[in-house]
């Protein structure tokens, strides 16, 4: 949870996220799981703790790459729901380590043209928490460059019983009626309304589960798991994530010839587009 971007990037990184950008398609929007900060702290011999700060140092290099990479959005499963059960003397240490990443980082990520943004229960964090991303969120809203959504007592679940509970209050109210409510207007009652649905979804660590994550949004997000935990996931293992991303072929329910006759008018369009510029 904390975002120094003071660090810069290495050459061997600039020439990969070059390379990858040369190509293919690079995500617009990537959500990341980021698992396995208490089992690189055990491994290690180390109190949880030190798996959690660890894990900030790879937050800071996926800001700096995505950054680099062009992509828009990064949504972060930084607190879950399901995380509320855990030791309270390891919730609080997260809420710390939270409310200080928030205060000498925001200066940072502002100046880098990064917006921070929610998603989640974020009244059910404690009042400090609630202040320092209330001050950051504000310092940076009106920048462009890279979109840092922080999913924070988050649940897929929560977010579709909140949107349902709000399309019942609009149903009653004569606001809506049945044949209203489609895909795109439950989508723009979730939290991420403002975003788009992410087009590549991340989890190191590897476990096989979504664990309760942009449960809607994901529904037709390319998914890539690797055994790598958090704190170990460098840039090239991003990277490595975006390469395998642009070797599939994202059908949405149709066939390859689709695909490739779409591609082949898209292509035609832009010949004939630059004959006549």
């Amino acid at each position: 949870m904390g975002f120094s971007l003071a660090k810069k990037l290495s050459e061997k990184d600039l020439l990969l996220i070059k390379k990858v950008k040369s190509e293919g398609n690079i995500p617009e929007h990537i959500a990341i799981i980021m698992d396995g900060n208490g089992r690189w702290a055990a491994n290690k011999n180390l109190p949880r703790a030190a798996g959690h700060r660890k894990g900030v140092e790879t937050v800071r290099a996926m800001v700096q790459s995505c950054i680099n990479l062009g992509v828009r959005y990064l949504t972060l499963y930084t607190f879950s729901t399901e995380n509320w059960k855990r030791p309270q003397k390891e919730i609080s240490m997260l809420m710390r380590l939270m409310v200080k990443s928030l205060k000498n980082e925001t200066d940072d990520l502002n100046s880098n043209n990064v917006r921070i943004t929610t998603i989640g229960d974020t009244n059910s964090l404690p009042k400090i928490v609630q202040k320092e991303l209330a001050q950051a969120k504000e310092k940076t809203k009106n920048n462009d460059q890279l979109v840092l959504n922080l999913a924070l007592s988050y649940s897929g679940r929560w977010e579709i019983i909140e949107a349902t509970k709000k399309l019942a209050k609009d149903f009653e109210r004569g606001i809506i009626q049945l044949e209203d409510i489609t895909e795109e207007l439950i989508s723009q009652n979730l939290t991420t309304a403002q975003i788009p649905d992410p087009d590549l979804m991340i989890r190191s660590g590897g476990e096989q589960r979504i664990s309760n994550f942009l449960i809607w949004q994901i529904a037709y997000s390319e998914l890539y798991v690797t055994n790598v935990l958090w704190p170990d996931f460098k840039c090239k293992n991003l990277i490595e994530a975006i390469e395998d991303y642009q070797k599939r072929e994202r059908r949405f329910g149709r066939i390859s010839e689709q695909i490739s006759e779409t591609h082949k008018k898209i292509e035609k369009s832009v010949k004939l587009s630059d004959q006549l510029a």
